[in-house]
């Protein structure tokens, strides 16, 4: 009778994906009550911030604080009443999705972020974006 040759294999990955040092820093920024966004070779400040600009690949060079308020770009409304809106926010170039409170929900409405008291480092740290009173 021939020996049977047995191992033990596990399949594993050992590394954890960090989130590396652009959106890392934004995240803690979250966590702190602030927004961060990229400054792209054009000058322009990309929100939410990302590592490469979209247009052009470059590398993005720093990343800057912008405002807590902006415009409501667009918006649409789920069928359990949730409502989604495109925020520019003042000082920003881009526009971020997240969700949004309030009425009227009309585009060009301006919209405020409102912050959960137990910040965790993740965009859902800004409960929602809030219509500010005309």
């Amino acid at each position: 009778m021939t020996a049977l040759l047995e191992a033990r294999f596990v399949l594993e990955y050992r590394y954890k994906r960090s989130t590396g040092p652009v959106i890392g820093e934004a995240l803690a920024a979250l966590q702190r009550g602030e927004i961060l966004g990229a400054r792209a070779a054009t000058g322009e400040i990309l929100v939410p911030p990302r590592e490469y600009d979209p247009r052009t690949g470059r590398a993005t060079e720093g990343l800057v604080a912008v405002a807590s308020t902006g415009t409501l770009r667009s918006w649409t409304l789920q069928a359990d009443g949730t409502a989604w809106g495109l925020i520019h926010l003042d000082g920003a170039a881009s526009s971020m999705l997240h969700r949004v409170s309030g009425a009227p929900l009309v585009t060009g409405a301006r919209v405020k972020a409102v912050w959960r008291d137990d910040r965790q480092g993740c965009l859902d740290d800004i409960r929602h974006f809030a219509v500010e009173s005309p």
